[in-house]
């Protein structure tokens, strides 16, 4: 078995947050490969289906980013998955927006998702860095992971989304270099695409498939801290309609 975690925040406020970008790959790869709905499980939400032949779960902590690890080691204990078998999606801000690598191990790099996981389950998993950008500055790095993607993003965004979910298969079966060639082709004009790349791409736009929306306590990375109360309540329908709306202005 394989465990793909996606980091984000769980709640309506933060759910097109740059810092939410793992939630995003992973609802895309739970939506474009039949998976099963999310449940609460492990502190966190699940889906599960097949990728290869092989079962794969899929895992949105719901303990905030900085204490990601707790969900990721109740699922890896009960599961029993090496840290080879595990795979974490997570936004990097010191790759440039759309820029995709991948690695095995090293450091946290001042994110806090990733350091609460070294420290609850080790650091030799996989590791699938989505670029956001840096601010500029390290003082408004806090601000910027939580404030929204703009919709000047949408059209990057919403190809870089759908072609990672596409190219998860090729990266569980042939490893980063085949899985990030056809992440590069998968994102050129469907023109320049090999025949058995192309197809009819949909537009996931950003969702929170989290059953709850809540304001929490919450540290996003070493540069700063929010904190909240936690109302909580689905929120789907509206978050939906928002879209909707953003995208007709």
């Amino acid at each position: 078995m394989k465990l793909l975690v996606g980091l984000g925040n769980p709640g309506l406020q933060y759910a097109r947050n740059r810092h939410n970008i793992g939630f995003h790959t992973v609802d895309e790869i739970q939506s474009r490969h039949g998976f099963t709905p999310w449940r609460d499980r492990f502190q966190g939400w699940v889906a599960t289906g097949t990728l290869n032949g092989e079962k794969v779960t899929l895992l949105k902590p719901a303990t905030y980013m900085n204490e990601s690890g707790r969900s990721v080691g109740e699922a890896m204990r009960y599961f029993k998955i090496p840290l080879e078998d595990i795979i974490v999606f997570y936004d990097e801000l010191d790759l440039a927006p759309a820029k995709v690598r991948v690695k095995t191990g090293g450091g946290a790099g001042g994110h806090n998702g990733i350091r609460s996981i070294d420290a609850h389950v080790g650091n030799d998993y996989q590791r699938v860095r989505i670029g956001i950008g840096h601010p500029g500055h390290k003082n408004l790095v806090s601000r910027y992971v939580l404030s929204d993607f703009a919709k000047a993003d949408t059209p990057w965004l919403e190809l870089l989304l759908g072609s990672i979910a596409d190219a998860v298969p090729t990266l569980l079966k042939d490893g980063s270099a085949g899985f990030l060639n056809e992440l590069a082709l998968r994102q050129k004009p469907e023109t320049e695409q090999p025949d058995r790349l192309k197809s009819v791409r949909k537009k996931p736009g950003l969702k929170n498939s989290s059953p709850v929306a809540a304001e929490p306590e919450m540290t996003t990375r070493t540069t700063g801290t929010t904190p909240g109360k936690k109302p909580a309540g689905p929120m789907a329908a509206a978050l939906k309609a928002l879209l909707s709306k953003s995208r007709k202005d």
